[in-house]
């Protein structure tokens, strides 16, 4: 459901996304990461994120469920980002950096042990993985998207309950889309 709002609706939602500015959210990061690290942007929407990552010096790698969304990612940033839905990733543990901002939310509350599982296991050993929610309890459905939102002791449990990771940070922020004033529930979660 939420892939065909984004298949449908792609360069709309690219020309609203593309030039918000996420700098503090990426500084916060980015800090945590070795330079130069390999940063898997999963998700990647517009790829706004994966270019900032890689004017700033780091390997990126990005993918995104929507064929027509990876389409403008790989125009915009000259990666080949691959069309892949959260539930058909699978990586080696390669990653010093996994940014998951506001995709994870697309994700059925149901699955998102399992792919919280898949994308923790794709991190190297010290890798740092951010991921945001819009803040709020359970699934919804709104103008033909699917969300699952979630509250900060909720991120807290589903994050415990993983192996070999731990909670290093969560923080409240606004939405920085002009117009928009959700809360968004931030984390940063650290591999052992």
């Amino acid at each position: 459901m939420s892939i065909d709002y984004y298949q449908q609706h792609a360069q709309r939602f690219f020309d609203e996304t593309v030039t918000v500015d996420m700098s503090a959210l990426h500084d916060r990061f980015l800090a945590c990461l070795e330079p130069e690290a390999l940063i898997l942007d999963a998700g990647c929407g517009s790829g706004r994120d994966a270019l900032a990552f890689l004017r700033r010096g780091y390997l990126v790698d990005a993918f995104d469920a929507a064929s027509e969304m990876a389409a403008r990612a790989r125009a915009l940033t000259g990666l080949p980002v691959k069309t892949l839905r959260f539930d058909e990733f699978s990586a080696p543990a390669r990653y010093g950096g996994i940014w998951c901002c506001a995709s994870l939310l697309h994700v059925a509350e149901a699955e998102l042990p399992e792919t919280f599982t898949r994308l923790a296991q794709a991190l190297k050993p010290g890798g740092v993985w951010y991921l945001s929610f819009k803040r709020g309890s359970g699934e919804r459905e709104q103008s033909g998207r699917r969300f699952t939102d979630l509250t900060e002791a909720r991120l807290r449990e589903l994050i415990e309950e993983l192996d070999g990771v731990t909670l290093q940070d969560i923080w409240l922020s606004e939405d920085k889309r002009p117009g928009r004033h959700e809360v968004w529930v931030n984390g940063l979660v650290r591999r052992k």
